[in-house]
């Protein structure tokens, strides 16, 4: 048992090379499995799942074939990860499923497949316990609202009516001009009123504002009017 939880990596073996593969590979695959299960309702990215599993297997690769420079392992490990952060990451969450598998890849690479097990099931485990209790879930009403507006309006004041209907706070933090001057986008910090009706919120805005684009953003929510 002891052999099988750490393996031995000096003098590496086609053994050892097949069992740090498949133990890898499971463990990727049991994670990309529960990123599934945790998203199988919003719906997730098929490729990003994909990506999951075989990350960790080619950053255990990586740490086999240079285990004589450790420090070496790790630099090529760490750089291989930062490919992923060159692409649009939608979820912050994501971060956290390829700093998984990185450190599932570098414990299986340099033999600890006990601590590679332990690792992956606390991490599954954890990310299940902030699933079921809902503890990602937006909690509250706050929320960033952008507003276009016709340069001949004067926007100083003129939602502040709406806005006070709507939401317990409104603060404008930023205007700027859009098509050449043509237009302003304003931004509000916005935390809307329990039970409001969304759509009543945005037509009331539109009125004013000519049916001209606004956008209500909260957290990954967005909704947009053109």
């Amino acid at each position: 048992m002891e052999n099988f939880l750490k393996l031995p990596m000096t003098n590496i073996t086609y053994t050892t090379v097949i069992i740090v593969l498949v133990v890898t590979t499971v463990l990727g695959m049991l994670l990309s499995l529960a990123l599934a299960y945790i998203r199988r309702k919003e719906g997730y990215d098929r490729s990003f799942v994909v990506t999951l599993m075989l990350l960790p297997l080619i950053i255990s690769i990586i740490i086999m074939l240079v285990s004589d420079n450790v420090a070496r392992a790790f630099s090529l490990a760490g750089v291989f990860t930062l490919v992923r952060f060159r692409t649009t990451i939608s979820d912050t969450k994501d971060i956290t499923f390829v700093f998984s598998t990185v450190a599932i890849g570098l414990a299986t690479g340099m033999g600890y497949i006990g601590y590679a097990l332990i690792i992956t099931a606390f991490i599954i485990a954890l990310l299940l316990f902030i699933h079921f209790v809902k503890l990602d879930e937006i909690k509250d009403n706050h929320a960033k609202l952008k507003i276009v507006v016709p340069e001949s309006l004067n926007y100083v004041g003129a939602f502040e009516p709406v806005l006070n209907n709507y939401c317990m706070y409104a603060k404008l933090k930023k205007v700027k001009t859009t098509d050449f001057g043509t237009t302003f986008e304003l931004t509000y910090l916005i935390n809307m009123k329990n039970g409001i009706n969304q759509k009543l919120f945005i037509d009331d805005l539109r009125v004013i504002n000519g049916n001209l684009n606004i956008i209500l953003t909260q957290e990954y929510l967005e909704r947009t009017v053109e």
